[in-house]
This record gives structure tokens, sequence and C-alpha cells, in this order.
């Protein structure tokens, strides 16, 4: 009896602690983002958070590091079905950019910066005497806070910071019971 009660109640805590992020978000649609990859010259951008209004799904931009609006950009307009829908563009010059795919009803389905080296990385060759490797990308990978493929919604993230932040209380709770003298 002596340990269920505070057991009891770290448990009611924690439990409180973890559905407090979550209620804070508030309600969240689907998971939505997009997609940008590379092949040589060519840049493409899929997604499903779009639908289709008017019979167009929306419109991707494809800005360069001097552009900061969507009209700026190079627009293509979204083509696909209801799982998903994609555009892309050809011939684009090595640089960063950013892709930035805006839907029919005028939301944001998300923005991306993606590089573009400019050369198709061939496959390895081998023959009997010699061995020749792809080259390596130029600027290396793009990283950052959540992910460079996906973007993840509030309630995901508010989830995410639930279970961590119950993770350090337990382990906290649970250290100092260790540290504590033994008593009857």
């Amino acid at each position: 009896m002596r340990t269920t009660r505070p057991l009891l109640r770290c448990g009611l805590t924690l439990a409180a602690a973890a559905a407090f992020p979550a209620w804070l978000a508030g309600p969240s649609a689907a998971l939505t983002g997009i997609s940008v990859s590379t092949i040589g010259t060519t840049v493409s951008v899929v997604t499903s958070a779009c639908t289709q209004n008017n019979g167009s799904w929306g419109n991707a931009s494809l800005l360069n590091s001097g552009q900061t609006a969507f009209a700026q950009g190079r627009q293509v307009a979204l083509a696909g079905t209801t799982v998903s829908q994609s555009a892309a563009w050809s011939g684009v010059s090595p640089g960063t950019y950013t892709v930035v795919v805006v839907c029919s009803n005028g939301g944001t389905a998300g923005t991306q910066s993606v590089i573009v080296s400019g050369t198709t990385a061939a496959p390895p060759t081998t023959s009997s005497s010699t061995t020749t490797k792809s080259a390596a990308p130029s600027r290396g990978v793009m990283g950052g806070l959540g992910g460079a493929a996906r973007d993840y919604g509030p309630l995901t993230l508010g989830i995410g910071a639930a279970l961590v932040g119950s993770g350090v209380i337990a382990t906290g709770w649970y250290l100092r019971k260790r540290s504590k003298p033994y008593r009857l």
C-alpha cells in the first residue's frame, strides 16, 4: 500500500503531462508536406496535401536564392490524383533553390530547400581491371530540425515532446527514489 499511492499519483501526473501538449496543439489536419528530389538538372516535387478545386490542384514555384515571393519563382501547375500530386522543372542551373507548393484553396502544402548540382551521377561501372565510382555530391546534405523530407504537424511534435518530457520526469523520479537511504 505504501508504494501504490505514490505510483498511482505519478502515473496520473505523467498521463496529464503527456496529454497537455496534445491538447495545447489543438486539432490538427492530416499530416501534410512535400517531398522534393533532384536528378541532374531536373527538380521534382510530390505532395498529397492538395485537393482539387475548380479543376486545379494548385501550383508549385521554384525560387532561387534571390527570390522571396511565390510569384517571383518558376511556377508549374500541379498534376495528379487524389492520392498524389506532382510538378517538375527541367533545365535548372546549379545552385540552392526553395520549392513552395500552394494548393488551389490557397493553403501552403509545404516549403523545402534543395541543392541542384547539375550533374547526373552515373552508376559505378566495373571491368576486369578497374572500378569507377560515381562523383560525390558537391555541397553535402541539407539537414535541419524536423527532417528534410516531411513537414510534421504540431500534434505530432507535441506528442513527441510529451514523450520525451515524461521520460525525463520518470528518470528524475527514479533517481531521486534511489538516492534516499532505505527506511522502514
